[in-house]
C-alpha cells in the first residue's frame, strides 16, 4: 500500500467518522446526565431528511442546516418529555423515536418529492462545499507534509472541522464549567444536586436538547456534505454505532474522538475494499459491507472491558418530599 492510498483511505476515514463523532458527543451529553438515548439514530435520520427537505425548497444549505437541527431538537424534547416528565422507560422511549423517524421521512418524503423516499439532488448552495485551508495548495508539493496537509486536513466541508472543533469544546464545559459539573452530578447523584437547590429537570433537558443539536447537525452532514441528497435509513446504523462508540470511550470526550475515528477506520475499509480475491476465493460484497459491524460487536465484546456507565444512568428521578 503506498502513501497516496493511505492518504485517502484516512481522508475517508474522516468523513466516515464525523456523523459518528458528532452522535458520539451528543450521546455522551445525554448519558452524563442519566438519560440514556438510544435515539440518536431516529435524530440523525429525521435532521437529515428536513435538512436536505429544506435546502432543496430554498437552494439555501444554511437554512437546511438550521432545519435538520430544529426537528432533531423537537425529537429530543419528545425524549426528553418521555423520559424526564412522564419519568417513561428511557430505552422504549429512544427505540419509539427512532421508530417514527424512519416512518416518518418515507411518508413525507414521498408526499412532498414523489420520489420514493427520497430528495431531489441537491446542487449549487444548496450542499456545504469542501473548504481548501490557507496555503493548501502552495504546500501540496513539500515530501510528506504537503500532502498530508493539503489532501488530508484540507478539502472537507465546515460540518467536518466543527465535528472537530466540538472535542475540546465538550471537555472544557464538561470538566472547566459549573454547567459541567452539575451536569455529570445529576447523572451520578441526582438527590445530592436536588437538595443542593440545582433544577435536576432543567440540567437534564438542557443535556438533550444539547443532544438534539448535535445529532442535528450529524444528521445534515449526512444529507448536505457527505451526500447531496436523502436517501431512505441513509443513517445506516450510525446512530447505533455511535453509541458502541461512547461505551468503548467510556463516556469521555477525547476516548470518543479516538472511538470514532477508529470507527470511521473500519467503515472506510469496508467500502475501499471489496471483491477481494484470496486465490479463488473471492471475498463477497456483502461480506465487506458488514465488516464495520461485525467488527464493532467484536470490539464491544472483546476489548472495551469494564465500561462504568454514569450510576444514575437510566433511571428516572423523583423528587422527594
Amino acid at each position: 500500500m503506498d502513501f497516496a492510498t493511505i492518504l485517502q483511505l484516512l481522508d475517508s476515514t474522516v468523513r466516515s467518522a464525523t456523523p459518528l463523532l458528532l452522535a458520539c458527543l451528543a450521546g455522551l451529553y445525554s448519558e452524563r446526565s442519566g438519560i440514556f438515548d438510544i435515539g440518536l439514530e431516529g435524530k440523525m435520520l429525521i435532521s437529515a431528511f428536513f435538512s436536505a427537505s429544506v435546502a432543496a425548497f430554498t437552494g439555501n444549505v444554511w437554512i437546511g442546516l438550521l432545519a435538520g437541527i430544529a426537528a432533531s431538537m423537537v425529537f429530543a424534547a419528545l425524549h426528553g418529555l418521555a423520559s424526564i416528565t412522564f419519568r417513561g422507560n428511557q430505552l422504549i422511549s429512544g427505540v419509539a423515536i427512532n421508530f417514527l423517524a424512519a416512518g416518518m421521512t418515507v411518508v413525507l418524503g414521498d408526499s412532498w418529492f414523489q420520489l420514493g423516499g427520497r430528495t431531489p439532488q441537491l446542487v449549487g448552495d444548496g450542499r456545504f462545499r469542501d473548504i481548501t485551508l490557507p496555503f493548501a495548495e502552495a504546500i501540496a508539493d513539500v515530501p510528506l507534509i504537503g500532502p498530508i496537509y493539503s489532501e488530508l486536513i484540507s478539502g472537507h466541508s465546515i460540518l467536518v472541522y466543527m465535528a472537530f472543533f466540538f472535542v475540546p469544546l465538550t471537555w472544557w464545559v464538561l470538566y472547566r464549567t459549573r454547567f459541567g459539573l452539575r451536569l455529570r452530578a445529576v447523572g451520578e447523584n441526582p438527590a445530592a444536586v436536588d437538595t443542593a437547590g440545582i433544577s435536576v429537570v432543567r440540567a437534564r433537558y438542557s443535556a438533550v436538547l444539547i443532544c438534539g443539536v448535535l445529532t442535528g447537525i450529524a444528521g445534515a452532514y449526512l444529507a448536505t456534505s457527505l451526500a447531496a441528497g436523502f436517501n431512505k435509513d441513509m443513517s445506516a446504523g450510525r446512530g447505533f454505532i455511535a453509541l458502541a462508540a461512547l461505551i468503548f470511550a467510556k463516556w469521555r470526550p477525547w476516548y470518543a474522538l479516538y472511538a470514532s475515528l477508529l470507527f470511521g477506520l473500519l467503515d472506510a475499509v469496508g467500502a475501499r475494499y471489496q471483491n477481494i480475491a484470496i486465490g479463488e476465493f473471492v471475498i463477497p460484497v456483502q461480506f465487506m459491507q458488514a465488516l464495520p459491524y461485525i467488527l464493532t460487536v467484536v470490539i464491544l465484546a472483546g476489548f472495551v472491558g469494564k465500561a462504568i456507565p454514569p450510576r444514575a444512568g437510566g433511571e428516572p428521578y423523583v423528587k422527594e418530599r
